[in-house]
């Protein structure tokens, strides 16, 4: 396809503050991101350290005629603290008021933002196996929350802030200062924040990702063959898949929606039985604050059968051992190598940058938009069609300028459809 970029990033020629910068972020991640409207609730999460920009997001929901924006900021190092020091048997609780108010405000549709930043270090000194209960234990008390989002119940986003520890990690030769500048500078660019009129420019863009997930949609593809450095992988896709572009919409009011702010993905259903062969990771991965680096997997019958990590091998362990879909593929996606932070080629140390950067699967649940009329349908029916069900969800990249990609249909034909991380079929 041609330039995704194109017509969608254009800089205005007066250099802006970062309070501008910022005030144009919070009105991407309302108008955008979760498409607010007058008399909206708004839940609203995120670090201490975006206090900033979270004031901002308030301030502007209220402008556009807020009911209520209910602000909760979590701390890192509290978890860290948990991790090290609570006790054996404490690990695997959840407070279930929290949990229950998760569910009510997502149930009822409330708008979510949730402000992401974080070390991707943060429990480094932490051991694998306790964490790995936490977050079992919070995954499995949110479930029914998580669910909702998955299902695109309620309008959600998640968009960036460079809290320090981030920006020192992707940037370590810099000074703290030019490091979180430098970050930002990043965060503005892939999310449009320089553009003229953001939301005019999403608005582009969405449009694009939008019809090529449309595209890939009509092929209808029986299965994705993948090959790359340390990757020969036979992806099956779910029975009735349809592929996702950046827009979702909402099943409270039907608004549209942009789940991910920066965006450059379109995905879809694997098949949890008929995923096989070896894929290795072309970057690291930051989960729950721990960083895995250098793993593959060996897929047998749609499960992980063997892996290896040359760091964090302990932290993959924990996250394959959730629970049995843990070991089984829940979303394909796919992202040119040309992407624009593709492009900056530069290693972000954070899902929602690495995974538009590059090509990735997903460990763990589907989401049931990803087939067709699949928020309708039962769990058992989801489960026919093959979409992955678990706790977890957690994306790891494999695209590079060496990975190629075909598409194989019912009726034993092939059709590339990325040559060398690049999409190649006819008319994209």
């Amino acid at each position: 396809m041609g330039d995704l970029r194109a017509g969608t990033t254009t800089t205005a020629p007066r250099p802006r503050s970062l309070e501008e910068r910022l005030d144009r972020l919070a009105m991407v991640a309302l108008r955008v991101g979760v498409g607010f409207e007058h008399d909206d609730r708004l839940r609203l999460v995120g670090p201490l350290e975006a206090a900033d920009l979270m004031r901002r997001i308030t301030v502007q929901a209220y402008e556009l005629g807020a009911a209520y924006v209910d602000v909760r900021y979590v701390d890192p190092h509290l978890s860290l603290a948990r991790a090290r020091y609570a006790r054996e048997e404490t690990l695997d609780g959840f407070p279930t008021e929290q949990a229950d108010l998760a569910f009510t405000v997502a149930e009822r549709g409330d708008a979510s933002i949730t402000v992401s930043g974080k070390d991707p270090d943060a429990l480094a000194s932490a051991d694998p196996a306790r964490v790995g209960r936490m977050n079992r234990a919070a995954n499995r008390a949110l479930r029914a929350t998580s669910d909702l989002a998955m299902a695109s119940h309620m309008p959600w986003t998640i968009v960036p802030f460079a809290v320090p520890a981030w920006a020192r990690k992707v940037f370590p030769d810099a000074s703290a200062a030019e490091a979180q500048a430098r970050l930002w500078d990043a965060i503005f660019a892939a999310t449009r924040v320089d553009a003229d009129d953001p939301v005019v420019a999403w608005g582009a863009h969405a449009t694009q990702l939008d019809a090529l997930a449309e595209r890939l949609s009509r092929e209808g593809f029986e299965a994705l063959h993948v090959r790359g450095p340390g990757t020969d992988l036979r992806v099956g896709l779910a029975r009735g898949h349809v592929w996702e572009g950046a827009s979702s919409v909402s099943g409270v009011d039907g608004r549209r929606f942009v789940a991910n702010i920066p965006t450059e993905e379109v995905f879809t259903a694997p098949h949890a039985e008929h995923v096989e062969g070896t894929v290795r990771a072309s970057r690291p991965l930051s989960y729950g604050g721990q960083v895995v680096d250098g793993f593959s997997f060996t897929f047998e019958g749609g499960t992980v059968v063997d892996y290896a990590a040359e760091r964090g091998a302990s932290v993959l362990r924990a996250l394959l051992e959730t629970d049995t879909g843990a070991r089984r593929l829940g979303e394909m996606a796919l992202v040119p190598h040309s992407s624009p932070i593709g492009a900056a080629g530069r290693l972000f140390y954070d899902t929602l940058f690495d995974e538009n950067a590059a090509s990735h699967l997903a460990l763990g649940r589907g989401y049931p938009t990803t087939l067709r009329d699949g928020a309708a349908r039962s769990s058992d029916e989801r489960s026919h069609a093959g979409l992955n069900d678990s706790l977890v969800h957690v994306d790891f990249m494999i695209g590079s300028a060496e990975m190629d990609v075909v598409g194989l249909l019912a009726d034993g034909d092939a059709v590339d459809v990325m040559r060398r991380g690049e999409w190649v079929l006819g008319g994209l």
